[in-house]
């Protein structure tokens, strides 16, 4: 028999009934986290003990997580490597969890239900310390040109303009101003033109996954046959020509008939809201610009570009990808270079593919 106040407590791994008395009996589980939950019975039976357990299990093994993976992590239809996989949650995906059995918890991500393995999800404190990381704090703009500022003041200079409905990166936040990344740095934006919001990962379903394979691959047979067709067209007319689809080095030969083409207008001007790729062009128009060239239609939108085509990651970037940032846009060319409409005292030019932080890497061809 288990003496009036005693501790159940779960720590280091290890599930315990601890005596508040010298004589008491001790159990051990095999259970995780840093939990602690009190009993006071004069007497406890096994059933009290096992209800107990069932509460604490249930009010600290439920609730948010993370997933902590280098890449993701399936997602199976039972607590079992013989589970069948329901989908993936990636690294710093969030979701909730229902339960644990066996080494497993029960969770939801997006729209998949099912089991990952406890050494992938981080729950409690510890997702706790993660979930810093895992949510991107973005600011959508609301009026037709934000100022971006140097100071959180509207009275301080303005370091950069920036379109309707742009997404930038927040990377700080006061009462009335968000601190955001655009090209020509961080500056500072009143919470009065823009709605902010958090973004997180969420896990991808076997037919999330299927459907949005499918769509990429559709986009880039489509964008390949547009380019294919503008440059036999262009070749056939009279006093007109097109660049080569086939350059050299790395990637496809229409990605290095792009990054040539792009490359062709370095030191050329910027416009604030231009599409000129000789007279003046901001940084979303001149890639539009120069895919036209090829017969593929992107919109004018640094943040819309982020989802043309299809992703790839920064290391896998080949000349022509659409390297993507908070605000901004470039052609990768090769070398880690993108080429770019930077800003209206630089001009289009030449820049590391990691002078700012990069979002994402799409490819067209």
């Amino acid at each position: 028999m288990i003496r009036k106040g005693f501790m159940i407590c779960l720590a280091a791994g290890i599930f315990m009934v601890q005596p508040l008395t010298a004589d008491a009996a001790q159990i051990s589980l095999a259970l995780s986290g840093g939990i602690t939950a009190s009993l006071d019975e004069s007497a406890a039976s096994d059933d009290e003990i096992a209800e107990t357990l069932d509460k604490v299990v249930k009010d600290n093994y439920t609730g948010f997580c993370i997933a902590k993976v280098s890449s993701y992590v399936n997602v199976r239809s039972e607590p079992s490597e013989d589970g069948e996989v329901l989908g993936k949650l990636f690294d710093k995906s969030v979701g909730t969890v229902e339960g644990e059995e066996d080494g497993w918890y029960l969770i939801n991500s997006g729209n998949v239900h099912g089991y990952v393995k406890n050494d992938y999800v981080a729950i409690g404190v510890d997702a706790d310390t993660l979930a810093k990381e895992a949510g991107t704090r973005v600011a959508v703009v609301t009026t037709e040109t934000l100022r971006v500022r140097q100071e959180a003041t509207t009275d301080s200079s303005i370091l950069g303009l920036i379109p309707m409905a742009e997404e930038l990166i927040v990377t700080d936040e006061t009462e009335d101003f968000v601190k955001v990344s655009i090209e020509e740095g961080d500056g500072w934006v009143s919470k009065d033109y823009v709605d902010l919001r958090t973004d997180y990962v969420y896990a991808e379903s076997r037919e999330e996954e299927k459907a949005r394979l499918a769509k990429e691959e559709a986009d880039r047979q489509a964008a390949q046959k547009a380019a294919q067709s503008k440059v036999k067209s262009q070749n056939g007319s009279s006093g007109s020509s097109a660049p080569a689809v086939g350059g050299s080095g790395g990637g496809s030969a229409s990605g290095n008939a792009v990054a040539g083409f792009a490359s062709q207008f370095v030191g050329n001007p910027y416009v604030y809201g231009g599409s000129s790729l000789t007279n003046g062009t901001d940084c979303s128009g001149f890639v539009m610009s120069v895919y036209a060239n090829f017969g593929v239609g992107l919109p004018h939108s640094s943040t819309a570009l982020r989802s043309c085509g299809y992703g790839v990651s920064l290391a896998e970037a080949q000349p022509g990808d659409i390297v993507c940032y908070s605000g901004h846009v470039g052609i990768y060319v090769g070398n880690n270079t993108i080429v770019h409409a930077s800003s209206p005292s630089t001009g289009i030019k030449y820049s590391s593919a990691t002078h700012k932080n990069v979002l994402a890497v799409r490819r067209i061809f």
